[in-house]
């Protein structure tokens, strides 16, 4: 085990390493800070704690729906190729969407007077 300092959202950390994985490490980084990002030059969003929750509740959203892709296709007997997973992703259901849109809302408040990240 070794450790990586990396960058995320300008701000440097020191992260836990297996030997090998580092190129993974930087893969993993790289999509929250880009995510990250994202969601605070919409400009709506300012505390990074926030930004980081909703960073990683669309990072486990997108991969649970590319987790159910894949199973679903797979259930058929499809292979489905990962790079064309999103494009190819069912549209999520209304409830579904009323149900993750109220979940963010409610972190929201949750997260509401707390601007010190975790």
């Amino acid at each position: 085990m070794k450790q990586m300092e990396v960058l995320i959202m300008g701000h440097s950390y020191l992260l836990a390493c297996p030997d090998g994985g580092e190129s993974t490490l930087l893969d993993a980084v790289e999509k929250v800070d880009s995510a990250m990002c994202r969601i605070r030059d919409a400009g709506k969003v300012k505390a990074r704690d926030r930004i980081a929750v909703l960073a990683s509740l669309n990072i486990a959203f997108e991969l649970s729906q590319k987790e159910a892709l894949a199973f679903n296709a797979s259930s058929f007997g499809q292979t489905e190729d990962p790079s064309h997973a999103e494009a190819n992703a069912p549209a999520v259901d209304p409830q579904t969407e009323a149900r993750l849109t109220e979940l963010v809302r409610r972190l929201d408040q949750a997260l509401e007077d707390d601007g010190q990240l975790l």
